[in-house]
């Protein structure tokens, strides 16, 4: 299942993004993918196993690697995973392929950072190296204190407009489970629902407080789409790079949100607090939501 990170792009221009510099304009013809929220998460996530494509007789065939390393064979022609060099990773087709790192350095693609990565592997630089957002460095204005409280506003809108958007494209059923789609349908069929749209921050304040109700899920299902490698109620740097890599670029106050949501300042969100940086009810959270 392919998620395509130029729908992202648009949908979250038009129903996330603060005022804000003219983006390039994107071709929108794109094949709609599982979870628009966030990007193919094998692009970012060092987690994530992929498989090599080589020959059939080739033990290496089928052998997993994490991203940023290959399959090759040793001596007794066993395969074995090791460190991709820089050098083998398809050249960029253009701009949109860059990514940044937390370094502060531009990187071809993510190929390029991965292999990176991999080789400073066991070094306090390659344990601090992280994928930090799509695109070429750039520079990211500070986050302003009334900017902060604004985020998660726009934020709660735009994940219960996603879900929608996942509901009315569901023709082939692969895109939301029945339960999900039982729950969106409540949303999507009442008829106080704000609809997407460029809306004020007063209009976003007013509307969460009269319809509570229908940003609950949305919240809870977009924890469950990230908290994946492992699923163990947690949320790390690692899986939150799916959905923070393509928005810091146009929402400055992306990073200084979900530092913040670390209440304890362990490095993970657990689903306590994430909640509670959208602003839901202790007693509202609920695992069995996480469907």
């Amino acid at each position: 299942m392919r998620v395509w990170i130029v729908f992202l792009l648009c949908l979250a221009g038009k129903a996330l993004a603060a005022p804000a510099e003219e983006e390039p304009v994107i071709d929108e013809q794109v094949e709609v993918g599982s979870n628009p929220v966030q990007v193919e998460t094998g692009e970012f996530d060092e987690a994530i196993e992929v498989v090599e494509d080589v020959a059939a007789e080739n033990p290496c065939l089928n052998y997993h690697c994490k991203k940023g390393k290959v399959c090759e064979l040793d001596d007794n022609n066993e395969p074995l995973c090791v460190c991709q060099d820089p050098l083998t990773c398809p050249a960029p087709v253009g701009e949109f392929e860059h990514v940044c790192g937390t370094d502060n350095k531009t990187y071809d693609s993510s190929c390029h950072f991965f292999a990176t990565k991999c080789a400073l592997e066991g070094t306090k630089k390659g344990h601090k190296l992280h994928l930090d957002y799509i695109g070429p460095c750039k520079y990211i204005a500070p986050c302003l204190e009334n900017e902060l409280g604004e985020f998660p506003l726009r934020m709660r809108d735009w994940l219960k407009n996603v879900m929608v958007t996942l509901y009315e494209r569901d023709e082939d059923n692969n895109l939301l489970n029945e339960k999900q789609k039982l729950r969106v349908k409540k949303i999507f069929e009442n008829e106080k629902r704000l609809q997407a749209g460029d809306h004020s921050l007063d209009l976003l304040v007013l509307d969460f407080e009269k319809n509570y109700n229908m940003y609950v899920f949305p919240v809870h299902w977009q924890f469950g789409q990230l908290d994946q490698h492992p699923s163990d109620g947690f949320l790390s740097h690692t899986e939150l790079a799916p959905l923070r890599a393509p928005l810091i670029p146009m929402e400055h106050c992306t990073t200084s949100f979900f530092e913040a949501c670390d209440a304890d300042q362990d490095k993970y969100i657990a689903l306590e607090e994430w909640a509670n940086c959208f602003g839901i009810k202790e007693q509202d959270v609920d695992k069995d939501l996480i469907v």
